[in-house]
């Protein structure tokens, strides 16, 4: 595997956007990290090739969660002793933690540099205090500023933010005041998200239970529109305004959500989008071998008694043509680059090319030579950025 991804799930309190699997029970960490490693020794000797060690090298590893701020240094020490001690890793990896602000001393950030970690990424999705409240994040704007300021001394070179923006109320004038705030703080990377109800969420059960719009609390007696809610239009703005803010700024666009300055490209999320195999560790954490998806349970306690008793609990969907064709436009679409077609099987790139057709005569999609490739791509243009879901869904197999 090119790749590997560590769940989490730990959060001290929930956010109520967040559509991630994850737990507040914190009195599980120690038993949690180390299913984790069983989980890694069960895993890192594949049977079917005569109980040898799988010896190809790693090239990211990526905690995420959750909050992996909320384990302790020692607890992250053992989780890395047991990688170097399974997988067998590249000398030019890149390993990323993800930290909440408030987790982040300096005796902590002093911690990380003691680990191998080379990357960290900071969910500071806005520096107005009274939309974190909103999320329930537990940090102010101050401490996320102050938090950067704090990795920097401690020697980290390669910081990622996220952002989030389609607030309640939020007006364009907000969005820029943000971007201008993520601009000064002069990180590597720079992700920036929508603000979506995903079903599932605490978010999503506010509007279920109350019948109430939950982003602004406005009755449901309301006809058409909520009117505090950032409307399409608006949206829309704020996003081109991300992309014309951050690419001035010299960050490249390389996908959808993401920006980076030069040669600060996310090397693991990159190896989903360019189909690259990973596997995922931990409770709910999906892995892709390019035969096969699997995902680990999403019950932390499930998932830790199975480990314990030697057995992974899991779900696995072999892939088909017509699946690997439809991961190919989902995770293709997503980036500058765009589809390949030469890499497609003829069947495939005539279907692609006959349903691409109209949105190549609308200007949402294009074909150019993009980067450093020597034949033209299937990408979208800026007008279809904003509309990818819709575009990707047409060129998909049903």
């Amino acid at each position: 595997m090119a790749g590997i991804y560590i769940h989490i799930p730990f959060c001290r309190s929930r956010c109520i956007y967040c559509g991630f699997y994850s737990t507040t029970a914190l009195d599980l960490r120690q038993r949690y990290v180390d299913a984790l490693c069983r989980e890694m020794e069960i895993r890192g000797t594949r049977k079917e090739e005569g109980g040898k060690r799988n010896d190809e090298e790693i090239e990211t590893i990526y905690l995420g969660g959750g909050t992996p701020s909320q384990l302790t240094p020692s607890q992250l020490r053992q989780l890395f002793i047991y990688i170097n001690k399974v997988y067998p890793l590249t000398s030019e990896r890149e390993i990323t933690i993800e930290v909440n602000p408030d987790d982040v001393t300096d005796e902590y950030a002093a911690e990380l540099r003691q680990l191998p970690v080379n990357r960290v990424s900071m969910g500071i999705q806005t520096f107005d205090d009274q939309r974190l409240r909103f999320l329930h994040r537990r940090h102010t704007a101050r401490q996320a500023i102050e938090t950067v300021s704090i990795l920097r001394a401690a020697g980290i070179n390669n910081l990622s933010i996220d952002l989030m923006y389609g607030f309640p109320g939020e007006t364009l004038s907000d969005w820029q005041s943000d971007i201008s705030a993520a601009l000064s703080l002069n990180v590597e990377h720079i992700s920036a998200y929508c603000l979506m109800i995903e079903e599932g969420t605490p978010l999503h059960r506010m509007l279920q239970h109350n019948g109430d719009c939950p982003l602004c609390e406005q009755r449901s007696e309301l006809q058409g529109d909520c009117p505090q809610c950032v409307d399409e239009e608006t949206e829309r703005s704020m996003y081109y305004t991300l992309i014309d803010r951050l690419t001035a700024a010299g960050y490249e666009h390389y996908e959808i959500s993401n920006f980076a300055r030069p040669g600060f490209r996310s090397r693991h999320n990159s190896s989903y989008w360019n189909g690259t195999p990973y596997i995922g560790l931990g409770a709910a954490a999906h892995s892709y071998d390019i035969r096969s998806r699997s995902w680990n349970i999403a019950d932390i306690n499930a998932y830790i008694k199975g480990i314990e008793r030697g057995e992974r609990l899991f779900e696995e969907e072999l892939l088909d043509n017509d699946t690997r064709y439809n991961d190919a436009v989902t995770v293709g679409l997503r980036t500058c680059e765009g589809i390949d077609l030469n890499a497609l099987p003829k069947k495939y790139r005539d279907y692609c090319m006959k349903n691409a057709r109209r949105y190549l005569d609308d200007g949402l999609l294009e074909l150019s030579v993009v980067g450093n490739l020597t034949s033209p791509t299937l990408h979208l243009t800026r007008r279809g950025l904003f509309v990818s879901d819709m575009v990707m869904s047409d060129l998909m197999m049903i």
